[in-house]
């Protein structure tokens, strides 16, 4: 494998979250750079496996969605990834036997690094966007499950996430989710 082929996984403050970046390799006719190894992901202790592929198309900055996560036995790692546009990525450590439970990391994802942020199981995730049009793929380990389906609020006190801005736009569902301090977790 050349360097060219390798991913980078840097470690974040939360425990098992890794900034997931490939080496752009570049010709005349573009770029090509890896954002996934099943090995390589293994190699660090991660979840390797794809059981699931999305996108979420934003139209407009100022988009909020989250914090979703799949309760037990249904969690889920992701590796997230903004492929156009900005993103405030946001993940929230929800395991209680972890260092560092409800403690939250951002990271600004942007389509033109196309870094990716490895979210391990147990975490909640969400974003806003920082620009129109933003498209963000996410590679998922597990199949969705809606009656596993959970969320905690955007703006839970407890958590005080610091956010670059209000939502301008935010769904029902994601208004409605619980704080962390009233059962959200089951």
């Amino acid at each position: 494998m050349t360097a060219a082929e390798q991913l980078t996984l840097s470690p974040l403050p939360l425990a098992g979250a890794f900034l997931v970046s490939g080496t752009r390799h570049e010709d005349e006719r573009g770029w090509f750079a890896r954002n996934w190894c099943a090995r390589e992901l293994a190699a660090h202790g991660l979840t390797a496996v794809i059981a699931q592929s999305s996108f979420s198309s934003n139209r407009r900055a100022g988009t909020l969605r989250g914090l979703h996560f799949q309760a037990r036995p249904h969690d889920e790692a992701k590796l997230v990834t903004c492929v156009r546009g900005r993103i405030w990525d946001v993940i929230v450590d929800l395991r209680a036997d972890s260092p560092t439970f409800k403690r939250w990391h951002a990271e600004e994802l942007d389509g033109d690094r196309l870094s990716s942020l490895y979210v391990p199981e147990g975490f909640a995730h969400g974003f806003l966007t920082l620009a129109d049009d933003s498209l963000v793929l996410y590679q998922i380990s597990t199949f969705h499950e809606p009656g596993h389906a959970r969320g905690i609020r955007w703006d839970d006190p407890e958590l005080a996430i610091a956010w670059p801005g209000p939502p301008v736009v935010i769904s029902e569902a994601d208004r409605a989710w619980p704080t962390i301090d009233r059962d959200a977790l089951g």
